[in-house]
């Protein structure tokens, strides 16, 4: 069998193999939304693919939708020109369930894939079209948090930005500056209505995509490249919208064990490309099985029946209450924990991690316990059957190759709102007492311990990547396993540092308990494990 067009006309064997196959005429859905599009999507890799494709591909197999999705991408084309193409825009979910099990499905909902290339007239040409279709509703993009910013590290522009910035919207280099470039050609097409929807993993996503679009206009305005009723445009909710949303799935890189899972039910063609900007793409995706989609309910062209098929539209206000249940306490906190002690003890999986019944503890301790207290409940979703569903299905998942080291990436910046927000909520409730939190402050010192990047053992290990590790380290570099000094000031302008733990640890009661558990978890070899089974015996 082929992951091709031609290639499911062979539906007995793809069905006796244990697959779900689209239920719906692709040429003829091909054709509507050639005619009549309503949905295209920026950003063309894998959790687009295990998502929103499949959401859309529920949607058609009910007839409730009658319009395909049309895929674009504009930083690695080569994920259209070998992946997407080559296999008709197919692709193969495989969701991973905790339980053991697999689903199988065809997704065919992606009808048409472009590139976003400015200086290719075909590809270039056929997105302008799609803007100026009075029938589209929406854009959506997942192109990760950085990809909204205009600016280097140092808050310098970008140099293609700045070009663009010069030289306007007629054939822009950057990404940002593309897409802009078709919003403004919907503009001259009667000022059409659309909503702009980034479905990134980054807090009040909606507000980072207005602030790179509205300041495109502005430019241009100031530059005198588009008149000022562009910007007006802009900053028109009745015509252009940008919902904020939440996104939960977990969509780790193609797994080779999948793949060769696939290849046994006789699938040609499954080997992955690395494209040449190292992007790691394959014929097949795979996902757990939990997912959610929160998105607020602004769409002045009228919104796609997502709700059908999971999706929840909703207020902004509910919106940034489910982000700060997720961010704050119920999922993003228990990862980070586990990525620093499970650095510390040696893993190399998180889902291995949950076996272990101290670090299990430990997790639940901090949603149960110390986080759930201060939740608010956004109503829509409740936090504690999120919280079970977190521990006791999603992490555990065994299908989920995810490492303590990746989620230990630029822990400095998620320490502040993934644990100060919860101790923030302490400290303004005159019903809790800061002090009555015990594992948040362990998880500090963890990270502590984490800077020596020495494990339990005493076996060096390397530390992820995080821009403050040269400030923060220092702090740490002459301490040894075996014994710390009794005086430990020389952590105290870090524990007082608000930016990194979202609180400053002296004023909120906390620093001397995070400096005795670090003393306990230097004690030598083999004493992480011990100050965890002390903490949470």
């Amino acid at each position: 069998m082929e992951l091709t067009q031609k290639g499911l006309l062979q539906k007995e064997s793809w069905q006796a193999a244990g697959y779900d196959l689209p239920q719906f005429d692709i040429p003829a859905v091909t054709q509507r939304t050639l005619e009549a599009p309503e949905w295209v999507h920026f950003g063309a890799g894998n959790i687009f693919r295990a998502f929103q494709a499949n959401v859309a591909q529920c949607l058609l197999n009910q007839g409730i939708m009658s319009t395909g999705l049309i895929a674009a991408e504009g930083y690695d084309y080569e994920i259209i020109e070998k992946m997407y193409r080559p296999h008709d825009n197919l692709g193969i979910l495989v969701t991973l369930k905790a339980d053991g099990t697999m689903e199988k499905t065809v997704v065919g909902s992606i009808v048409e894939s472009l590139i976003l290339d400015s200086t290719n007239a075909r590809e270039y040409g056929r997105l302008k079209e799609i803007f100026r279709a009075s029938s589209l509703k929406m854009a959506s993009f997942t192109i990760t948090e950085k990809g909204y910013s205009l600016v280097n590290g140092k808050g310098e522009l970008l140099p293609d930005i700045a070009s663009d910035f010069k030289e306007g919207p007629a054939a822009p280099k950057s990404y940002l500056g593309k897409v802009v470039s078709l919003v403004y050609e919907r503009f001259c097409s009667n000022a059409l209505p659309i909503a702009l929807v980034s479905m990134d993993n980054c807090s009040h996503n909606g507000d980072k995509l207005y602030a790179a679009v509205s300041a495109f206009a502005e430019k241009w305005a100031e530059n005198g490249l588009v008149s000022r009723d562009f910007v007006s445009y802009i900053n028109d909710k009745d015509s252009v919208s940008f919902p904020w949303t939440m996104i939960d799935k977990i969509t780790p890189r193609p797994d080779p064990a999948v793949k060769a899972m696939l290849e046994k039910d006789s699938i040609a063609d499954l080997d992955p490309v690395i494209t040449t900007k190292n992007t790691y793409v394959a014929p097949f995706v795979n996902a757990e099985e939990c997912q959610y989609l929160i998105i607020e309910d602004a769409f002045p062209n009228g919104k796609l029946p997502l709700d059908q098929c999971g999706i929840i539209y909703t207020t902004r206000e509910t919106v940034d209450k489910v982000e700060k249940m997720k961010v704050c306490t119920c999922l993003n906190p228990l990862h980070t924990s586990l990525a620093i002690y499970g650095c510390l003890l040696g893993y190399t999986l998180i889902a291995e991690e949950m076996k272990n019944p101290l670090l299990k503890k430990m997790v639940e301790v901090i949603g149960y316990q110390e986080g759930l207290p201060v939740v608010v409940n956004p109503g829509i979703l409740d936090p504690k059957q999120f919280i079970d569903e977190v521990v006791n299905k999603r992490i555990p998942n065994p299908f989920m190759p995810d490492t303590p080291q990746r989620i230990a990436t630029d822990t400095s910046q998620k320490l502040p709102i993934r644990f100060g927000e919860t101790i923030k909520a302490y400290l303004q409730n005159p019903d809790l007492k800061v002090e009555s939190l015990k594992i948040i402050p362990l998880v500090f010192a963890g990270w502590l311990r984490y800077l020596m990047a020495v494990d339990d053992q005493g076996n060096a290990f390397a530390p992820s990547a995080d821009p403050l590790l040269d400030t923060v380290r220092p702090f740490v570099a002459d301490f040894r396993l075996g014994g710390l000094p009794q005086d430990l000031s020389s952590l105290d302008s870090l524990l007082s540092n608000s930016k990194i733990w979202g609180v400053d640890l002296f004023e909120a009661g906390l620093a001397d308990l995070v400096k005795d558990y670090f003393r306990q978890l230097c004690a030598g070899t083999g004493a992480v494990e011990r100050t965890l089974e002390k903490a949470l015996g």
